[in-house]
């Protein structure tokens, strides 16, 4: 209790500060979307600049996917992506097509091709708007958002990008689009929380769902606490509704600052909420075939941000026809392995000095089979 009481007395220390340096104007808690809107300025109304507010994105509310390009092809054509990693989390190119093996539900595949992946990404950058995730520091805060920006940038001109924020619901502040000025304005949207609440839930299974249809290389990158307030769903219904969109997710988790100032006055039940919280954000990054990062320290997110764009760009695609013609809608399991084709064994790496290195593999847990059109 007295650990929640601190947060609290740090919660209104900075929404105090925050609503002197906006001319006293403190954070909205009226009715109307829940996104806080753009901060004014000292003449009154925003900044012409910004685009309008787009609606909340409600149940029938969809992310325009109608300008993204599309792709036919066998329907029992799995394509998985797939990262090898060595123990500094650094990508590991050269490995030969015929040391990859790839088990559907514990079955053996025929792989038909193994390259590089470097067609178009479509991206949606998912962040976590409330009061709680602000505590950490107002200025900290505007350095998360110049770090996401910085990583959106960094996109290749034929890159789609989306910027989805949660508190309460998610909002899509800005659509997918190529336009780099887009995205930075949806952005300069997230200034001033106005709730504490986060459905990290419902925010993560709308914005993969909606992702699902979308061929080729796709992600999420989800900036945020790992906790979740009141979402219409439970975490083992997330769990099973990601696995099954096919969309990996790259989780970037900020509760470590705060763990940081407070852990020392943590009792047990607000231990166990830091746990849980990261735990949440490290099963929905491996089960999905994603990474997950937990910074402590401002200076550490450049090289997590570019750790994300090279595990994005940086991929192996093995394509392969599968050996189950059933269409019945069902979730079947994937496991990658490298072997030597010779033995069966698994693969030995080394490194330039022929050392022999530990190395991990990255890639979805599952896929949903199509299902036969009656």
């Amino acid at each position: 209790m007295r650990s929640w009481k601190i947060y609290a007395v740090c919660a209104a220390a900075i929404m105090t500060l925050a609503g002197f340096v906006a001319g006293q104007d403190g954070p909205m808690r009226g009715s109307g979307p829940t996104v806080a809107r753009p901060k004014p300025d000292a003449a009154g109304p925003a900044a012409p600049d910004l685009p309008k507010i787009p609606s909340r994105l409600k149940k029938e509310a969809t992310l325009d996917v109608s300008a993204l390009p599309s792709f036919k092809s066998d329907v029992d054509l799995i394509t998985v992506d797939v990262a090898v990693l060595d123990n500094k989390g650094h990508f590991i190119p050269g490995i030969p097509g015929g040391n990859f093996r790839i088990l559907e539900d514990n079955v053996p595949q025929k792989i038909q091709k193994v390259e590089l992946g470097e067609a178009p990404m479509t991206v949606a950058m998912v962040i976590e708007f409330s009061n709680l995730f602000q505590q950490m520091g107002t200025a900290s805060w505007y350095q998360t958002l110049q770090l996401a920006w910085g990583f959106a940038s960094t996109l290749k001109p034929e890159d789609y990008c989306a910027v989805v924020a949660f508190d309460m619901h998610p909002e899509i502040l800005t659509d997918f689009t190529t336009d780099k000025s887009k995205i930075q304005e949806g952005l300069q949207r997230l200034q001033i929380a106005a709730w504490s609440e986060a459905n990290l839930y419902d925010a993560l299974t709308d914005t993969a769902d909606r992702m699902s249809g979308i061929e080729g290389r796709k992600a999420i990158v989800l900036i945020a606490s790992g906790r979740d307030t009141f979402s219409k769903i439970t975490y083992d219904q997330t769990r099973k509704a990601l696995q099954q969109s096919g969309v990996p997710i790259y989780a970037i988790g900020l509760m470590q600052a705060l763990r940081i100032m407070a852990e020392s006055r943590m009792g047990p039940i607000q231990q166990m909420d830091f746990l849980q919280a990261d735990n949440q954000m490290r099963t929905f990054a491996s089960e999905t075939g994603g990474q997950s990062f937990f910074p402590r320290f401002e200076g550490e997110f450049p090289s997590i941000f570019q750790a994300v764009h090279q595990a994005l760009r940086s991929q192996y695609v093995v394509s392969y026809t599968s050996s189950n013609k059933m269409h019945d809608g069902a979730f079947r399991k994937l496991k990658v392995e490298l072997v030597n084709p010779a033995t069966n064994e698994q693969l030995p790496m080394k490194d330039e000095k022929g050392k022999p290195i530990k190395y991990s593999i990255v890639a979805k847990a599952g896929y949903k089979a199509p299902r036969a059109v009656e």
